[in-house]
């Protein structure tokens, strides 16, 4: 092989090698989220039952964003998340500056999406979980 063969295989080597698409970006950003965000609803629907008490509720879930009772003094916790994921992927094409001559190629896409979650907890006069409901949306 040639010295002159060898620089194009090597550039677009180079140039296959650092892309990556916006899809790929986005599954980065959603791995990274998951893992810091201990409400989601297979969380809720894995581990939360019926009889736990609340200090295992606050374990798995962490503390509720509102706190109510009725008229016989059960508690109802309510745990309301709103997240919004943006997510954006750009490519510049720096190799194929070189071979054309100062032109580069740009790609890029974008994408933003909304989750909300709603769960509902109430609690039985021994502070113990009596039932549970959750909704959840994306848009």
């Amino acid at each position: 092989m040639t010295p002159s063969s060898i620089l194009p295989a090597a550039a677009l080597v180079l140039l296959l090698s650092g892309c990556m698409s916006a899809s790929e970006h986005a599954q980065q950003v959603a791995a990274g989220t998951a893992a810091q965000d201990r409400l989601t609803l297979g969380t809720v629907q894995r581990e939360i039952r019926v009889g736990m008490s609340g200090e295992e509720v606050v374990g798995i879930l962490g503390a509720p964003n509102m706190v109510t009772s009725d008229e016989k003094r059960r508690e109802s916790w309510v745990y309301d998340r709103l997240a919004t994921e943006q997510v954006y992927s750009s490519s510049a094409g720096g190799v194929n500056a070189l071979f054309l001559a100062g032109a580069s190629a740009r790609a890029g896409a974008a994408q933003t999406t909304q989750r909300t979650l709603t769960v509902i907890i109430r609690f039985d006069e021994a502070r113990k979980v009596r039932d549970f409901s959750y909704r959840s949306s994306s848009f």
